[in-house]
Order: C-alpha cells, then sequence, then structure tokens
C-alpha cells in the first residue's frame, strides 16, 4: 500500500511540532494494521462518501481515503484544521 499527502496536507504535515508529526507517522502507518488500532477512533465523515477521520492524539485529527492500494491523507492538523474545517 502507498501513501500520498494532499498539498494541503503537507504544508500542514510540515509545519507540526516534531513530537506531533511521530505520533501521525504512528497512527497513519497504524492504518495498515488489521484490525485498525482502537487509539484512532476511525469515524466515516457526514456527509462524505469515501472520506473517514482519524485521531493522531486528543487535539490533532487527520482525514483519509482509501482507494484501492493508495491511502491517502487530505488534511491533518489541530481538531478543526486537520477535520478540514479551516
Amino acid at each position: 500500500m502507498r501513501i500520498a499527502l494532499s498539498r494541503q496536507a503537507e504544508k500542514s504535515y510540515k509545519k507540526l511540532p516534531p513530537k506531533i508529526k511521530i505520533k501521525a507517522d504512528k497512527q497513519i502507518l497504524g492504518l495498515f494494521k488489521k484490525p485498525t488500532p482502537a487509539s484512532l477512533r476511525v469515524k466515516k465523515l457526514v456527509g462524505e462518501k469515501d472520506k473517514f477521520e482519524a485521531r493522531i492524539d486528543y487535539h490533532y485529527r487527520f482525514v483519509y481515503s482509501l482507494e484501492d492500494d493508495l491511502l491517502k491523507i487530505h488534511s491533518l492538523g489541530p481538531h478543526d484544521e486537520g477535520l478540514g474545517k479551516k
């Protein structure tokens, strides 16, 4: 499986504090495990066909979709920003 970040997600990732980057990497890689770890708290986004929200930690989130063998990260960051609301 491959991982791709949208331009918005790439910019947001670069701005994350180093400790949060490490947590983000760990959580994103956790999506490859079966079953998905409960710590991710994955939820389907309301009104979106194939997008899901997952937790980096208490304050940070990311939105992703799965397309064949591609895991696409659409947005990440502090709660509302990570959900693409800001």
